[in-house]
């Protein structure tokens, strides 16, 4: 895969990035549970860690790393809306919510873990979905709890 390319799918995943913490960062605002306000700030500031590092990457084979807008501004864009949506609904619309964007984030570093990145990039980007897939199975759980209360 040339550097150009790398560099793409990177910058894919920067925004995809910068969308969960800023869609983390929504939910705990949204949300009335104290507990849930702690978990959804401590996922924000690791999806911010998340793209900082990918930025770094991104330096490392000669590109700039991605600003907002393009396919991460229409998901931060989506948060906007899905704020507007889930304010006053509770801490279980709120997780609903989360847990969506959590699977386009999923689905983002499939594809990007489907592309033929070199070595370094491709271990950081797995590192980085085995991440992404634990705050899905948090979220999914947390769901399920608040669905039952």
């Amino acid at each position: 895969m040339a550097p150009a390319d790398v560099v793409d799918v990177l910058n894919e995943l920067i925004q995809v990035s910068e969308d969960g913490a800023q869609g983390f960062r929504v939910c705990g605002e949204d949300a009335d549970d104290l507990q849930l306000r702690t978990f959804f700030a401590n996922r924000a500031r690791s999806c911010a860690a998340a793209a900082d590092e990918l930025r770094d990457l991104v330096r490392s084979y000669g590109g700039e790393p991605a600003r907002a807008g393009g396919w991460g501004g229409a998901l931060h864009r989506r948060w906007i809306d899905v704020r507007a949506l889930i304010s006053g609904r509770g801490d279980g619309a709120v997780l609903e919510e989360c847990l969506r964007g959590e699977e386009v984030a999923l689905e983002s570093y499939r594809r990007a873990l489907g592309s033929s990145l070199p070595p370094d990039a491709h271990d950081i980007v797995e590192r980085q979905y085995r991440g992404v897939w634990r705050n899905w199975e948090q979220v999914r759980n947390l769901h399920a709890q608040y669905r039952e209360l």
